[in-house]
């Protein structure tokens, strides 16, 4: 081994997507304080800047930011090579993602294609240009970040719903293939939590009592705790624990319609005059 190569893999190196705001925003400035040189990927080049620029001073931890949309295939195959190409890599944290909100037949057809691609194909992807790398090293890890919304179909979310849920699948069943590799993935599933998805997915936050919100900083703290312990599925929060579990209990039928009529009530309330 070269001594430039030796030097190199001192370092961790953790890729963040989604990085700009909300939990991928939260994981990027506590990797950045646990000593990993972050790769920070987004969108919104100005804000991964100012980001960079913010924990560099901060914790003193390397950065490169890394603009690009998931849902284009050249750039997504820019940040696989990336990923590819980074010999001191040890987390991929795939945090980007959106939902939308209403019925199917009245959704943009594109928007949902769009969400398919990030939420699902980039993850793949992404997860896939990592493995290599990290089995021949034989340790590290992948974060999926998926939802409280992938334990059960949901109405007016259907697709969202139905990628978290491939999320989790993906998730259990790549675990089972990298026994005994050094490798662990974790399908984290957070509830609600303080970010710009509900504005993003024009869901309404009215009637959410405040007990069932999380900052993204404890959802944070629940991920990186649970991978290091190997957990393979982690639900971060009693209050979203003790509503996976009633989920779990209840007939699929009779979730379907708690859900639509919560979700009904919230369309209707979007649908609302402004006073």
């Amino acid at each position: 081994m070269s001594p430039e190569l030796a030097t190199s893999t001192k370092e961790r190196t953790a890729l963040v997507t989604g990085a700009s705001s909300g939990i991928g925003a939260a994981f990027s400035k506590r990797l950045a304080a646990d000593g990993y040189r972050l790769i920070l990927v987004a969108r919104r080049a100005e804000r991964l800047e100012v980001m960079a620029k913010e924990f560099g001073a901060e914790h003193g931890a390397g950065f490169e930011v890394f603009p690009a949309d998931l849902t284009r295939p050249e750039e997504l195959l820019a940040v696989e090579d990336r990923i590819a190409s980074e010999p001191s890599l040890e987390l991929v944290v795939n945090n980007a993602g959106f939902g939308t909100l209403g019925p199917l037949a009245e959704l943009d057809p594109d928007g949902e294609e769009s969400e398919i691609r990030l939420n699902i194909l980039a993850l793949v992807r992404l997860t896939r240009a990592a493995l290599p790398g990290l089995i021949e090293r034989g340790r590290g890890g992948v974060i999926n970040v998926s939802s409280m919304g992938a334990l059960a179909p949901s109405p007016y979310m259907a697709t969202y719903s139905a990628t978290k849920a491939f999320v989790n699948s993906f998730t259990e069943g790549l675990a089972g293939e990298l026994e005994g590799t050094g490798v662990t993935v974790q399908a984290l599933c957070p509830g609600f939590t303080r970010t710009e998805f509900q504005e993003v997915a024009g869901a309404g936050t009215d009637d959410i009592p405040s007990f069932a919100w999380q900052e993204a900083e404890e959802v944070v703290d629940a991920s990186l705790a649970g991978l290091e312990r190997g957990d393979l599925v982690v639900i971060p929060g009693r209050a979203n624990q003790a509503v996976a579990a009633v989920t779990a209990a209840m007939p699929r039928s009779l979730t379907r319609r708690v859900l639509g009529a919560a979700m009904r009530r919230t369309l209707a309330r979007e649908e609302e005059p402004a006073p």
